[in-house]
């Protein structure tokens, strides 16, 4: 049945072939752009990102070329605030957040949607490498570019109102399609990194809105090896840029096990150390009931990252996982996402994360 579609155009190849899809479909399709900054130059530049000038005006030749409506909404203040400014709140408390995952959480599938429903849509398309079938939201096919991942926080009623039409589809033969469509943007670079950091320097993006807060960087046995200029520029896991003046007594490399905002302190040690074998998790979204009791699944703790065997249980309005085999580097702030087998069952933030000695 043909639906009213809002298709969002970020101005690059996937969004604007998912566009084209829908309209070939027979719906009545809308294309819009985001404008999520006040002043685009400030954020990106170039193909590096998807909040730029350019990318807005490559979004409305997409358009014509479609032959669908076009226009430009002004989302700036909404994504500053909850996607920049929960960015670099996150570090600061000692987490690693995942800017994209709160984009989709909290622009595209609630500002967005919302405003879509109000003006009478049925339903919002994206360039989202997923597939949904029957409600049941699924990895795309395309494994590389799988992006399931950053849409598990979806709720089930937001998936009901969600069109992604790449899913079933490898990125080679979208730009095909896009070539063949005489889309302009079929060889546009994909976007990379963050969007809103202009040059891609992360320390120097958070340490000009944090300021400079010096502190020491510790081994396990809490002696003094370094020192840096503000814990929230590390992350679980690094181990290039630790500045740290003193060798490991191994002669192997450190990296980082623990940030603390509290007492400014960055926790340095070997690689085995950072092993995790069970984390609880926060705020969990759940795509079907909640299962009662633990049960056996997959999960996955980063995007495009590695999936683990494992056993969740909800807990009280928590989550906890228990990974069949440890897994390196696990960050708070990221999400956990389970999976049986493509499909996606639910995800949860990572509070916590524990070695449990054998």
């Amino acid at each position: 049945m043909p639906l009213r579609v809002l298709a969002a155009m970020s101005g690059g190849v996937d969004s604007a072939v998912a566009a084209a899809r829908a309209a070939e479909a027979g719906h009545d399709v809308t294309g819009v752009h985001m404008a999520l900054s006040s002043n685009p130059q400030s954020y990106r530049t170039g193909a590096r990102g998807c909040c730029t000038l350019e990318d807005s005006r490559d979004a409305r030749r997409a358009a014509d070329v479609i032959g669908i409506p076009f226009y430009v909404w002004d989302l700036a203040e909404r994504f500053h605030r909850d996607v920049v400014e929960d960015f670099v709140s996150e570090y600061a408390a000692g987490r690693t957040p995942n800017p994209c995952l709160r984009c989709n959480e909290k622009i595209k599938f609630a500002a967005l949607l919302d405003r879509a429903t109000a003006l009478g849509f049925d339903a919002v398309c994206t360039g989202h490498y997923a597939r949904l079938d029957g409600g049941v939201l699924r990895r795309g096919v395309d494994a590389g570019k799988d992006q399931s991942y950053v849409l598990a926080v979806c709720t089930p009623e937001q998936l009901a109102h969600a069109l992604f039409p790449l899913g079933d589809t490898s990125k080679a033969d979208i730009r095909l399609e896009a070539e063949r469509r005489g889309l302009q943007v079929a060889d546009k670079p994909d976007s990379h990194d963050i969007c809103f950091i202009a040059d891609g320097d992360t320390r120097g993006f958070l340490a000009e809105r944090l300021g400079s807060a010096p502190g020491p960087i510790v081994d396990a046995d809490g002696n003094e090896v370094g020192e840096h200029d503000g814990a929230y520029a590390y992350t679980i896991g690094q181990r290039k840029g630790l500045r740290i003046g003193t060798p490991a007594p191994d002669g192997r490399p450190r990296y980082v096990l623990d940030i603390s905002p509290v007492t400014n302190t960055v926790t340095v040690g070997p690689r085995e150390s950072l092993d995790v074998h069970e984390l609880t998790g926060e705020r969990p979204v759940w795509l079907s009931e909640a299962p009662r009791g633990p049960f056996d699944c997959q999960v996955q703790l980063r995007a495009h990252g590695e999936v683990h065997a494992c056993t969740a249980e909800q807990t009280g309005d928590g989550l906890r996982v228990r990974l069949a085999t440890p897994a390196r580097g696990v960050a708070t702030g990221q999400a956990a996402v389970l999976y049986d087998g493509d499909r996606v069952l639910g995800s949860a933030t990572i509070a916590e994360t524990a070695r449990v000695p054998a």
